[in-house]
């Protein structure tokens, strides 16, 4: 026995090699039923959204949008603006943190389910194998002389592509306010009409040809996430101990040192990405868990136990160490820390995000203006930022310690464009001797939905003295 566990060590370490398939030949993996697949069709349903978002209304507009001519995004009853663009900072933050504390953990469990490639390349394989087949069809039609048949197949495949990367496309413009009404009748701009077709471009060349390529040559991430992951982060793993010595099941018959592995290689055959689980981890792997799925079946067929490829730590395989709770690993302690950090930040500022904004600019050039009847006069600057979807009518006042302090002309209600800043000016006026050692002055400006006070100063000769 120590003899074997030897030799699979050997191979174990010989197996750690990183390879992927370079484009040398186009990847038709099969579709087989089992739990990981089923969890990549509840991850495309995350994505469903994405598809009917701009068509939710919410008090009858576009419950999702983002105005870049009023440089303003509504989200529901949230409506944002550049000012509150530190907001966006975070949500960065917490994804791309959220990213990598989910590589620690679990491997590229993004990439298998969740990234935006991987869902669109799985929906245009469908589509593939609906109208061409299984694998060894599609292979065989690819070798075939182009008849009337394999013209149809061919054509009909693309233009669903192209219906459905031009779907994306659209769907995505709509978000920034256009209707599929403007592409009708062909009043949307050039640069709609370029960022729609670089968008449909890109879906149906990365999702529909290039495929796992282009996370090898465009995604960064495939290449950084070997810094993420440590020993005792979960990937699909190949049990080398267990498995080998590999070699094919003949029916009846018993092979003395054979591994449970019968080199069926169904595990590569399922690989979207077309690497083989068997030979260590590898870049290319997503850890999709498909290849478990086809393992499984395998073994149950045969009467083996399952799990000769599960989930699991190079510490847990190798070692055979227990994983630690994750409270207890340093790396996933400072994600942790950051995430609620960018957290706590986010959802403070989405709480306490005011429908306006006030701040109130003392006129300094000059401080005071004395009048003809040898008062003191003082200007402010009131900017009054409008952060809702509609015309807002605010009512101006102010107070303070100081006797006598008294607005040149009478305050009245502002109207506050929609998005807009709108700077109000006031003037006060008082007699020296009525100010004391406190000249505070307290503007407030009040609307329907919000109240907001600024403190300033009133200024005369003895205040500067």
């Amino acid at each position: 026995m120590s003899q074997k566990n030897n030799q699979v060590d050997s191979l174990y370490e010989e197996g750690e090699q990183w390879v992927q398939n370079l484009g040398e030949k186009t990847v038709h993996a099969k579709r087989m039923k089992g739990k990981f697949r089923n969890i990549k069709w509840l991850a495309i349903a995350v994505w469903s959204p994405f598809f009917f978002g701009p068509y939710v209304t919410w008090n009858g507009d576009q419950a999702i949008l983002f105005d870049m001519e009023k440089r303003q995004y509504h989200l529901f009853d949230i409506t944002i603006f550049p000012q509150d663009l530190w907001m966006l900072t975070m949500i960065l933050l917490f994804l791309a943190i959220l990213l990598a504390a989910m590589t620690t953990v679990l491997g590229r469990v993004f990439c298998g389910y969740f990234c935006f490639q991987t869902i669109w390349t799985d929906i245009f394989t469908f589509v593939e194998n609906k109208l061409e087949g299984p694998p060894a069809k599609r292979r065989k039609l690819e070798k075939a002389p182009w008849s009337f048949t394999k013209i149809r197949i061919k054509v009909s495949k693309h233009i669903i592509w192209l219906a459905i990367a031009t779907l994306s496309g659209v769907t995505w413009m709509l978000y920034f306010g256009v209707s599929w009404a403007d592409y009708f009748d062909g009043s949307i701009s050039s640069t709609t009409f370029n960022i729609t077709a670089a968008i449909s471009l890109g879906a149906y060349t990365f999702a529909g040809h290039m495929r796992e390529q282009a996370c090898l040559w465009i995604c960064p991430y495939a290449r950084i996430q070997g810094a993420m992951v440590d020993k005792q982060t979960i990937m699909p793993t190949y049990d080398h101990y267990r498995g080998e010595q590999r070699g094919k099941l003949k029916k009846g018959q018993y092979a003395e040192g054979q591994g449970d592995c019968i080199d069926c290689n169904q595990c590569v055959a399922v690989c979207p990405t077309g690497v083989d689980i068997r030979q260590g981890q590898e870049y290319g792997c997503i850890t999709c868990g498909l290849c478990i799925d086809a393992c499984d079946s395998v073994m149950i067929k045969v009467n083996k136990p399952t799990g000769l490829i599960r989930y699991t730590s190079l510490d847990e395989m190798k070692f055979n160490k227990p994983l630690k709770a994750i409270y207890k690993r340093p790396r996933v302690i400072v994600y942790s820390t950051i995430l609620l950090v960018a957290l706590s930040i986010l959802t403070y500022g989405i709480f306490t995000l005011a429908p306006m904004e006030l701040k109130v600019l003392h006129d300094r050039q000059p401080l005071f203006v004395q009048l003809s009847n040898g008062a003191y006069r003082n200007k402010y600057e009131l900017k009054v930022m409008n952060k809702t979807d509609k015309p807002m009518l605010v009512d101006i006042s102010f107070e303070s310690e100081i006797d006598n302090l008294k607005p040149i002309k009478e305050l009245t209600s502002v109207e506050i464009p929609t998005g807009n800043v709108k700077s109000i000016y006031v003037y006060l006026k008082a007699f020296e001797k009525d100010v004391g050692d406190n000249n505070d002055v307290i503007f407030s400006v009040i609307s329907d939905s919000a109240s907001l006070k600024y403190k300033s100063s009133f200024f005369t000769p003895k205040s500067v003295r």
